[in-house]
């Protein structure tokens, strides 16, 4: 085992763990959550269910041999009339949950008062043993075959955390990796087509920087805001931030649109502002938007699903106080910090 410090090997050498390898292993968990649902024969709507799960499974279990097959062009054709199915299905309400076996209440108590805090210790080893691959093995290899991608370093990293964790809760329980399998269909479920969203959200910001909607932002700010109006500038930077990330559902989605639009013509370039502390600011006044909205279902309505809350947008209520004043802040630290005037 080595370090590898030829950066065109890094590059052009292959991996045990792949982006390949973690979308394959991700295919066929949703694949046998399809499998599951279908055997359910008291599910109210089984095939609609299964059929939702497995347009979303086969772009990441057929996603490349589609395309060394049919071609760039016909897969990328039939991925985008999945994700109008995977819309229609979840639109018209025809996913929801199925029949479980799940201990009884008592049970679940005593079980929970036998491990105590130990329920937290597969949690917790995910974002430890992923930050401690992550730079452990950093250009790591044997015999030129790196064990992890170095391309997708941190999600090699995170496949190998959650395999650890699931490994010890295993121990922990006293139950199996299949039994931990078989949850998941009840999680995932519990949770429905909002477990999916994030991945929608995340493509449909690239569609949104490939229709360079950045340069349209900029024509549209100079109708109506001068550009040497710098507190004006950076208070639509910072809200357009947040407000199109309560959009977006993600503040990733929405920072290179907001960025390209205002940020660098008219804060970096127009007024000087150092980019490092400005785009820093800029993402942070995007989670102020992540705070609240529905959109990003990760954050606010799968804890609301997991917690069984009767108002799923009780989160994004508490959270709007602190969002607002934080986005406030942001702005008074950007106009006074960022600009080396």
């Amino acid at each position: 085992m080595s370090k590898v410090v030829d950066a065109d090997v890094s590059h052009s050498s292959t991996a045990l763990v792949t982006i390949e390898n973690i979308y394959l292993l991700i295919g066929i968990m949703v694949m046998f959550l399809v499998v599951r649902t279908l055997q359910d024969k008291n599910h109210p709507k089984r095939l609609t269910t299964a059929l939702f799960w497995f347009l979303f499974g086969s772009s990441f279990l057929f996603g490349d041999f589609a395309i060394a097959t049919l071609g760039a062009q016909t897969t990328y054709l039939m991925v985008g009339i999945s994700v109008l199915l995977i819309a229609l299905l979840a639109g018209l309400n025809l996913v929801s949950m199925g029949n479980y076996s799940i201990p009884s209440e008592q049970e679940q108590n005593q079980s929970a008062k036998n491990l105590g805090n130990k329920l937290f210790i597969p949690a917790l080893m995910i974002p430890i043993v992923t930050v401690v691959f992550t730079v452990l093995f950093d250009n790591v290899a044997i015999n030129n075959v790196y064990l992890l991608d170095q391309r997708h370093l941190t999600l090699a990293s995170l496949t190998i955390a959650c395999i650890f964790a699931l490994l010890v809760g295993w121990k922990i329980t006293g139950g199996s990796p299949v039994q931990a399998v078989s949850e998941s269909r009840r999680l995932v479920d519990s949770i429905g087509w909002a477990a999916i969203l994030p991945q929608m959200l995340a493509m449909l910001g690239g569609v949104f920087i490939v229709a360079q909607t950045g340069d349209s932002i900029k024509e549209l700010v100079t109708l109506f805001i001068a550009p040497d109006n710098r507190f004006m500038l950076v208070v639509l930077y910072c809200v357009g931030m947040a407000f199109f990330t309560m959009i977006m559902g993600n503040a990733f989605a929405a920072f290179p649109v907001m960025t390209a639009g205002i940020a660098m013509p008219f804060l970096i370039e127009g007024h000087g502002a150092s980019p490092a502390p400005l785009v820093a600011l800029g993402m942070y006044s995007g989670y102020c938007g992540t705070l609240m909205t529905p959109m990003a279902a990760n954050f606010n309505i799968i804890p609301a699903a997991l917690l069984d809350l009767k108002d799923k947008y009780h989160v994004i209520k508490v959270q709007i106080p602190t969002a607002v004043t934080l986005l406030a802040v942001n702005i008074i630290l950007m106009y006074s910090l960022v600009f080396n005037d």
